[in-house]
């Protein structure tokens, strides 16, 4: 075999990066066919050599494949850039395309026809990354049918319908979250709080920075995230709720595990109040915002 010269230092025949990543080279030979998601250069025998930035695109385009995405959908999400970038300007078609999306998705959710749903949700996270879905569709969509459930306008049926179709679309995209080598993060809502759906996006922002995510979700007994604590290394607990009572009810357990594990409270029932009443310090900022810091911090 010949061998790579010492100008190539850092780069990978095929058969080394597809050991490195975790692929067959029959995949990796299709990703790069079809998607044009690795950019070899080639040496003067023509054997293809491959960077350290295809590496780091193939890990990427794995991950979101293995926590469900369609390979062409995650090609699109790696090739379109990091995360970051669903804070900067959007081709103008495809911001157009996602707010119609936005009210698709909205009319589609209350006369709960799910096909259609899901096919709006297909379109909108094959147009643009998920931080930008989330921000863009799901969020102002889920809040909006909030407001019109507070006010009478949306009722109990078509407000669990809306969310049992996001969430289990964003639960595909879970699948293999807790196998990252990053910092883990165990998310939670205490007992008695059962909206857990924005704590769900938020493990998929973590992981999509390189978290390691545990998911405990809705009603769990702070007992039982103890034990979970204990059982595994967790450098982080995330708390969310509602309604700030729900904290209030558990601020003495939750003084006790902080003195174990770094404790976070997010969701508009974190307050100053309770954060001060617990020891556990707040999340700021939106979902993606707080993702971002925290992945900041962990470096």
């Amino acid at each position: 075999m010949q061998p790579i010269p010492p100008a190539d230092v850092g780069l990978y025949r095929i058969g080394e990066l597809a050991r490195r990543v975790g692929l067959s080279e029959h995949v990796l030979r299709a990703w790069e066919r079809r998607y044009q998601v690795v950019q070899p250069t080639r040496t003067p025998s023509g054997y293809r050599l491959y960077s350290e930035a295809d590496e780091q695109r193939l890990r990427q385009m794995l991950r979101l494949v293995q926590r469900g995405a369609p390979p062409a959908e995650a090609a699109r999400t790696v090739l379109a850039g990091p995360p970051a970038d669903a804070r900067g300007p959007l081709d103008p078609a495809v911001s157009r395309l996602l707010s119609m999306s936005r009210q698709r998705l909205r009319s589609a959710l209350l006369a709960m026809v799910e096909p259609r749903a899901q096919a709006v949700l297909d379109e909108v996270l094959a147009a643009a990354p998920l931080e930008t879905a989330i921000r863009r569709v799901l969020l102002p969509v889920l809040r909006e049918l909030g407001v019109g459930w507070h006010a009478g306008q949306v009722s109990v049926a078509q407000e669990h319908f809306a969310t049992a179709i996001i969430r289990g679309r964003l639960a595909g995209l879970a699948r293999g979250w807790g196998q990252q080598s990053g910092p883990r993060a165990l998310l939670a809502c205490p007992p008695g709080e059962r909206h857990d759906l924005g704590l769900l996006m938020f493990g998929l922002l973590l992981a999509r920075r390189g978290w390691s995510i545990s998911f405990l979700g809705a009603d769990t007994p702070i007992a039982a995230i103890g034990s979970a604590v204990a059982a595994q290394r967790t450098d982080l607990v995330v708390l969310s709720a509602m309604d700030p009572a729900r904290l209030d009810a558990v601020a003495d357990e939750l003084r006790e595990l902080g003195s174990r594990v770094r404790v976070m409270l997010g969701g508009p029932g974190a307050t100053e109040r309770v954060s001060t009443c617990s020891g556990a310090e707040l999340l700021t900022g939106d979902l993606i915002d707080s993702a971002d810091v925290l992945s900041a911090q962990a470096r």
